[in-house]
Formats: structure tokens, C-alpha cells, sequence
């Protein structure tokens, strides 16, 4: 698919996005660009170079995921053009814009992980934090069956150590939508808050967490708080 109107005079000499795309990864590219590559293609009133322009130039990007209307209403987008862009900048956002956010409690964690949970397996995620309780990363270690995920300490921690970060957070979802702890869950708070000891990376609390709601170890009294 071409990022161009076949035929215009204007834009056929020039580099095509996507060459540079390939060329120069996405870093290399301006914002513009990320967005013509993401919509793909233009339509008959409008190139997608000059699409994509508008879209940069008329829409706040830093105040976070437009919706769906507020793109449709830029000249030359339809629907289905304004849910591909949508959809980009929330995938983006949900794995690459918690870097740098501060933790303050059990509820910035359950923002930042909730969207792991998709109702069919257990997925064990460390959140991985500075000195300042910023985010460093968020990673599924590990993801299991219906209803368990078999962790070890040492995965967890590895992540952690590789990251160099000053403490973590553990996060479990349960796709039953049951939030209480199973003895399982307690036992590997325990060992996790026993590891975190030895290797100075404390376990600052263990977060179970349904698309719906979470429920914190620390607050319910069953982990000690550092």
C-alpha cells in the first residue's frame, strides 16, 4: 500500500515513509511520519503526508489518546482511519509510557498493569521501580493456566537485577474476577519479600488485579510493609 496518492506530482520524488521507516527505525522518523505510517494511506481529498500533518498540528498528543470522535473530525478521516490511530497510541502508551511515572499507591498499579488481564490466564508482572519510586519497567514474567501461574523467585528477581532497580512491585491477575489471596499467592509474597530482603530489592507490595478491580497485600494486612 502505497503512503502517497499514486500520481501525485507533488509527493513522487520524495522518500516514502516507510522506506525511511525501514531505513532509519522509527526514531528517526517525525511524528508526522509515525502517523502517515500508521494510517497507511490518504483518500481521494487528501494525502495521507498532509492527513497525517493535520492530525499532529490539530491534536494535543500529550494530553493523551484522543477519541475516536475528536479524530473523525479531522477532514479526510473516517472512522475506521481514527480507530487504527487510536488503537496505535494506546498500545504505545500501555507498554512504553509508564517509564517515569511515579508510584504512589496500589491504584497507580492496578492503572498501570489492568490491561495484562484478559480473562483466560494468570499472568505474574513485576514492576520494576527507582530509588524515587519512578517506574523503570513492567514486564509479564511469567504467564500460566486458567486459574495459576507457576513463578519462582529467581525469575522475578532476575528481571529486577537486569534492571537495576531499587524495589519492586509484584502483580498478579485472576481472570475469575476473585480478588482474595489463595495460599499460593501468600506463599509466593513470602518468599518474594524474603528474597527482596537478601538482594536489597524489597518487595513493596503484592497487587492481585482483575480488568475491574485490585486488591492490595500490604493494605489487607497479609505483607508486612517495608
Amino acid at each position: 500500500m502505497q503512503l502517497y496518492e499514486r500520481g501525485d506530482a507533488e509527493y513522487s520524488e520524495r522518500p516514502d515513509v516507510r522506506e525511511r521507516l525501514e531505513r532509519d527505525g522509527p526514531g528517526g522518523l517525525a511524528d508526522w511520519e509515525l502517523v502517515a505510517a500508521v494510517l497507511g494511506s490518504g483518500n481521494r481529498n487528501k494525502d495521507v503526508r498532509a492527513l497525517a500533518r493535520d492530525i499532529v498540528a490539530k491534536s494535543d498528543l500529550s494530553r493523551g489518546v484522543p477519541s475516536v470522535e475528536a479524530l473523525s473530525a479531522h477532514q479526510g478521516m473516517g472512522r475506521a482511519l481514527a480507530c487504527r490511530i487510536s488503537a496505535a497510541l494506546e498500545l504505545g502508551k500501555r507498554f512504553y509510557g509508564h517509564r517515569g511515572r511515579r508510584i504512589s499507591g496500589p491504584e497507580d498499579v492496578w492503572q498501570l498493569v489492568r490491561h495484562f488481564d484478559d480473562g483466560r490466564q494468570e499472568r505474574f508482572i513485576c514492576c520494576m521501580l527507582n530509588g524515587a519510586n519512578d517506574v523503570i519497567d513492567v514486564k509479564a514474567v511469567t504467564v500460566g493456566l486458567i486459574n495459576r501461574t507457576i513463578v519462582h523467585p529467581r525469575e522475578i528477581y532476575a528481571e529486577a537485577v537486569a534492571a537495576r532497580s531499587c524495589a519492586l512491585i509484584a502483580c498478579h491477575n485472576h481472570p475469575s474476577g476473585r480478588l482474595e489471596p489463595s495460599p499460593e499467592d501468600l506463599d509466593i509474597t513470602e518468599r518474594l519479600r524474603q528474597a527482596g530482603e537478601v538482594l536489597g530489592i524489597p518487595l513493596l507490595d503484592h497487587v492481585i488485579f482483575s480488568q475491574d478491580g485490585w486488591i492490595s497485600l500490604v493494605e489487607s494486612g497479609k505483607l508486612r510493609p517495608r
